[in-house]
């Protein structure tokens, strides 16, 4: 007896067999990824079409990793594990692509108050840090380290132990919000339709701002979601815990670097 149950839009239905407890996002392609679920329902499997998925890894820039600029135990934890799961894309052929903070002059005329105000603590809160305080999107963060987040500087860099990983094949999209899909004429929206991908693997960080904001407007604009876990990283106490029960319960699917190495 079939005791698959099929749902979804023609052409993007996903396929859940309730014997093997797998969800099949593939859409019939020849060569496909099976792999565990970390979070959520107890031996769940995913299966995806390397073909059309991307790994999308969040600003893992110098001015949220480099201790010069900030101090982020979790998210340096998180570079290790990227660096194995890019190697298993590549030879998936899951295509890689390079998500950052990448203002321009322009981006900051029409910045709204409210984005403004999350990198304006140390000016508004006179934040005490052994670390120079900068005083908000695109101020000199000083020592050559560049505006903040504006494209081209340092801070806005790649962070190196990643950076050494990049390849000419690789995709790179700046973004100006943190969420790099929140319209349709976002690089990444662009590239990812241009490319024909429909499953996104997100890691970066920070989990629970601009990987989960990502990930959400991903989730209503229609693609498939899937988080790794420990390639994701927060200076929020308990942001990551509630942001993957979320992503599990509501917006996809959760899974961890080992399991996904491993997949066949």
């Amino acid at each position: 007896m079939d005791d698959t149950i099929t749902f979804g839009p023609s052409g993007q239905e996903w396929h859940y067999s309730k014997t093997t407890k797998t969800y099949d996002l593939s859409g019939g392609s020849v060569k496909k990824l099976t792999f565990p679920t970390s979070e959520g329902p107890k031996e769940t499997s995913i299966t995806i079409s390397p073909e059309s998925s991307a790994l999308v890894i969040v600003d893992m820039q110098n001015f949220f990793l480099d201790p010069k600029c900030r101090d982020h135990p979790n998210g340096l934890k998180a570079v290790e594990p990227t660096i194995k799961v890019i190697e298993k894309c590549r030879e998936a052929g899951i295509q890689v692509i390079w998500m950052n903070w990448g203002l321009t002059d322009e981006d900051m005329k029409s910045m709204p108050a409210g984005v403004q105000r999350g990198f304006l603590r140390d000016t508004l809160q006179s934040v005490s840090s052994s670390i120079q305080p900068y005083t908000g999107l695109g101020s000199d963060l000083g020592d050559g380290k560049g505006r903040c987040l504006f494209a081209g500087s340092w801070n806005a860099d790649i962070y190196p132990p990643l950076k050494a990983h990049v390849k000419p094949e690789d995709l790179h999209c700046p973004k100006n919000r943190m969420s790099g899909l929140w319209t349709p004429e976002q690089p990444l929206w662009k590239t990812l339709k241009a490319e024909k991908k429909n499953t996104i693997l997100f890691t970066g960080v920070n989990t629970d701002q601009c990987v989960l904001g990502t990930l959400v407007d991903a989730y209503n604009a229609g693609w498939n979601c899937i988080s790794i876990d420990d390639c994701c990283g927060t200076t929020t106490v308990g942001g990551k815990e509630v942001s993957l029960h979320n992503i599990a319960s509501s917006y996809g699917f959760v899974t961890n670097s080992t399991g996904f190495i491993a997949a066949e």
